[in-house]
């Protein structure tokens, strides 16, 4: 099958096909993956591209409950599993929606994006999995690494025996990592890149545009960069905060989008990841309050 019938175009990895989306995976598309078994066949993610020519597929596996990874989901009837962390968020689009914690006045146009764009109506009879589910397809099995922070439920998936490693949306792009949800935690996602850098695999393959990685070193080369990203925000808002500012003016300043980006989720995406980081620079003792609600490095 081409691009033009379906929408990807696919890739092999041993007995591992990644079905990459437009734009080699950028949102709003993603990369799913199709893993054949003796006896049976299962879909991790399945995105916008599968909305129309999804492949066949007994089980459904969900790295984590955003739009991006289940727009296709209306593909499959059979058994679909997402980590339990997410499981009330995919179950329903009211809660997915929450999750984003957006200002009210902006859920109901965001709500109709999730309906309207990506197909999303929740999924009452999804079932949670925990952190080293074991999925046996016949000869080749998918094992859950539970890797939160940047949804609680976000996970990865390892596949044996081809040694493919999903690492989901730890997708190694130079935005960095995104902790901006109402779930979201920037230890966790530390804790959560840690743990894949520890992981030996031959392929590590990501949800966007970074695509698959060969082999443990590079990855851990470009996991390394994409970790650094946290640093360098954490060492600029030090410098920022030379002169005492107050959270809203720590999130005028803008750490996470471009100053271009625009949309009900910049302000509180910015928020929630500044105060993150203030919180644990105040814990450190590199920053403290000098007067109600101004905070200056120390």
């Amino acid at each position: 099958m081409n691009k033009r019938d379906t929408g990807y175009t696919t890739a092999e990895y041993g007995r591992v096909s990644v079905l990459v989306g437009a734009k080699q995976g950028a949102y709003p598309y993603g990369n799913s993956l199709l893993v054949r078994g003796a006896t049976a066949s299962l879909v991790v993610d399945p995105s916008l591209s599968l909305v129309e020519a999804a492949p066949h597929a007994d089980v459904v596996l969900v790295s984590h409950a955003h739009e991006d990874h289940i727009a296709g989901l209306g593909s499959y009837e059979g058994p679909v599993h997402i980590h339990e962390g997410d499981l009330e968020a995919l179950r329903s689009r009211d809660v997915l929606v929450a999750g984003f914690g957006l200002p009210p006045e902006a859920v109901d146009a965001v709500d109709m994006t999730m309906r309207d764009e990506f197909h999303v109506h929740g999924r009452l009879d999804a079932a949670g999995f925990e952190d080293g589910a074991v999925f046996d397809l016949g000869g080749r099995t998918v094992t859950v690494v539970h890797l939160p922070g940047h949804t609680a439920g976000h996970s990865g998936f390892m596949i044996e025996p081809d040694g493919f490693l999903f690492v989901g949306d730890i997708d190694l792009t130079s935005f960095g990592p995104y902790y901006g949800d109402v779930g979201s935690s920037l230890v966790d996602f530390e804790a959560s890149m840690r743990r894949c850098r520890e992981i030996d695999a031959h392929w590590y393959g990501t949800s966007h545009q970074k695509g698959v990685i060969e082999g443990a070193g590079e990855f851990r080369r470009r996991l390394d960069a994409y970790v650094d990203v946290v640093a360098k925000r954490e060492a600029a808002l030090l410098v920022f905060l030379h002169e005492p500012r107050t959270v809203e003016e720590i999130v005028d300043h803008r750490w996470v989008y471009r100053a271009h980006v625009v949309g009900p989720q910049v302000r509180p995406v910015e928020r929630r990841t500044a105060v993150q980081h203030l919180d644990r620079l105040r814990s450190a003792g590199l920053v403290a309050e000098v007067e109600q609600g101004r905070f200056r490095a120390t």
